[in-house]
């Protein structure tokens, strides 16, 4: 619908375009020179330049606008202080051919000391006006009073329940007793216990956290009102407190009810961090916050739940007991977890007989909801790309290479040179993956471009189990893979390049973590030297950064890098060396292929044998 234009607004905007006319056409003709004065106007009248003066006076003020014409056509004004005196310099210093011309601006003295109090005035009534309507809310009314108002969505039902969250069993379990006291709340205010008011949902993104609050809502049957932590905060200091308050009473009208705040750190973060003091309006609507949990009692009805991936840096206030005194860790499924997933997001879609969600959940290690939502979702846009009814394991296998290393650029034009090293480069990594007892098997290898800037090709090895820690040994391993592609590169082609820049910065990282952070160096023993980096997001803590270790200890730190690195960096040569000529028929054979698949690749190897592990390294080789 096309929206009509306020009659009030044209209104102004006509008087403004009147008024702005006027003051331009009463001066159009003249140049206005402030710098001209009395002295000068003299002197023109002695050399005999001047044409015609006009003097405008305003009979209630001394001063007015002196109007000079000179003879070469020149027009000016200026203002003088005293008109009387200047007539009286005019008449006695021109001669008779000047005429001297006063005007009287009598009748125009209320329009002429007006004029800036109503530009001004409607300048206030347009601003007000634009402004009014940008901040309105519900209801199509544009009102400044509803600028603090909560932003909150109110849903009276969801329509979700706990069915409906899928690999989440254990959360779901911690989350049934705030449901049953948002029931039957007598029965826990008889005993004397005390509900949590608040529950935070802390996890990695796209695990389900604001799914599994819309479902506690569904299941209890009670106002669900949702709101993103950065609503809260405007420009204007006071508004994302007075919101605040808005949504809390609101919340108390309509309680039993739950009120849910996603990304919570928006307005969360710890105070005092910043270089700029405390005193800003984030930490305000923070204040406020901590105020409004206090301020409803026990058992009151209102259950507060927050989201967010960084618990770390939220405020310690906000977490203490009596405010968000529960916390629900909410990870990325297992195994198990990924499969009953699968099987939610393949009800609206159509599943080819080759596709088995048993397997795809064995292989998507790591992937969180959101990602196996996704990974469907482009599969089924490769079906219907093909004209297909249906999704085929062929369609899986594309969105999976597609998220996990990006879109192939076939169309790219590659020389035959980059090609070869490329090709070298992803076979040494292959190798390895495949002869280390702790590495997963290789999924598929390719040397076609992908959408990642710089990455000629990739390795992809196939997660399998979900072991939640990683020994020295896979850690040793990881670093061998990761210069599997320059060593093959120096063995075949004599010569080494850029492309394993990636590869290089992600072992230094493993080997400097296995010294600082997890004690794995003989030398140095168990000891964290780990410089603690968790604040440092704020700008404050960064500048007051500070080493728990002298100079000493930094360079056995430094040696002890360089020296796993080392060792694992001959390791893995003498490997390649003896893999020699399934190095080259793996190099031949993606020349020929560009890409291959995990069985393509074990078949070139008499003796098979594959071990599979929690790691889901990748490693990707960059254009030359």
């Amino acid at each position: 619908m096309k929206k009509k234009l306020d009659p009030s607004a044209f209104f102004f905007v006509l008087i403004l375009i009147g008024i702005l006319m006027y003051v331009v056409y009463s001066n159009m003709n003249y140049n206005t020179i402030l710098s001209f004065t009395d002295g000068m106007l003299k002197e023109a009248l002695k050399d005999n330049e001047v044409l015609e003066v006009q003097i405008i006076q305003n009979q209630q003020v001394p001063t007015g606008t002196v109007q000079v014409t000179f003879k070469d056509g020149t027009k000016i004004s200026y203002y003088t202080s005293d008109v009387n005196e200047t007539q009286k310099m005019v008449e006695k210093n021109a001669d008779n051919k000047v005429p001297v011309l006063l005007h009287d601006v009598k009748g125009n003295t209320w329009l002429e000391r007006m004029l800036p109090y109503i530009f001004a005035f409607i300048l206030v009534i347009l601003f007000l006006s634009m402004f009014g309507r940008r901040v309105q809310r519900g209801g199509g009314q544009d009102s400044l009073s509803n600028f603090g108002k909560s932003r909150a969505k109110k849903d009276l039902k969801t329509g979700i329940c706990f069915d409906d969250v899928a690999g989440l069993e254990e959360e779901k379990q911690e989350l049934k007793e705030i449901v049953d006291f948002l029931k039957d709340p007598k029965k826990y205010t008889d005993i004397g216990a005390r509900i949590p008011k608040g529950v935070i949902l802390v996890g990695p993104p796209g695990t389900g956290k604001t799914l599994l609050a819309k479902a506690v809502s569904g299941e209890a049957g009670v106002p669900f009102f949702s709101i993103s932590g950065s609503d809260f905060v405007e420009m204007f200091v006071g508004v994302g407190a007075a919101r605040v308050r808005d949504l809390f009473s609101d919340a108390k009208k309509n309680a039993p009810c739950i009120v849910f705040i996603d990304e919570i750190d928006a307005v969360a973060r710890r105070r005092g961090t910043g270089l700029g003091g405390g005193n800003d309006e984030k930490e305000q609507t923070l204040n406020q916050l901590l105020v409004e949990m206090d301020g409803f009692g026990k058992n009151s009805g209102i259950i507060v739940m927050a989201a967010t991936n960084r618990v770390d840096i939220l405020d310690p206030a906000i977490l203490r007991p009596g405010r968000f005194d529960r916390k629900v860790t909410v990870s990325r499924p297992d195994v198990k977890g990924r499969e009953e997933i699968l099987k939610v997001h393949a009800k609206a879609k159509s599943i080819g007989e080759d596709v088995n969600l048993a397997e795809i959940a064995r292989t998507t290690s790591g992937f969180a909801g959101a990602d196996l939502e996704n990974l469907l979702n482009e599969a089924a846009i490769f079906a219907a790309a093909d004209n297909r009814a249906f999704i085929t394991k062929a369609d899986i296998d594309r969105s999976f290479i597609k998220i996990g290393i990006g879109t192939e650029k076939k169309s790219r034009l590659v020389p035959e040179k980059d090609r070869r090293l490329t090709a070298y480069h992803e076979a040494g990594h292959a190798i390895l993956f495949h002869d280390l007892s702790e590495m997963d098997p290789v999924y598929a290898v390719s040397i076609i471009p992908t959408g990642a800037d710089g990455v000629g090709g990739f390795t992809m090895p196939l997660p399998g189990n979900d072991n939640a820690f990683r020994t020295k040994t896979m850690m040793m391993q990881n670093i061998m893979v990761s210069y599997g592609g320059r060593i093959a590169e120096e063995l075949m082609l004599n010569e080494i390049s850029t492309g394993a820049s990636a590869d290089i910065r992600s072992a230094s990282q493993i080997a400097r973590a296995m010294v600082t952070k997890y004690g794995f160096s003989e030398k140095l023993g168990p000891i964290n030297y780990e410089t603690d980096d968790s604040d440092q997001v704020f700008l404050g803590r960064e500048l007051g950064h500070e080493r728990y270790f002298g100079a000493e200890i930094s360079k056995e730190i430094d040696a002890e890098v360089k020296r796993i690195i080392n060792e694992c960096y001959e390791e893995a040569k003498k490997i390649l060396i003896s893999r020699k000529d399934i190095l080259e028929k793996c190099a031949t054979l993606l020349l020929a292929k560009e890409r291959i698949s995990g069985e393509e690749f074990n078949a070139l190897f008499d003796d098979e044998n594959t071990v599979t592990s929690e790691n889901t390294y990748t490693s990707e080789s960059a254009d030359v």
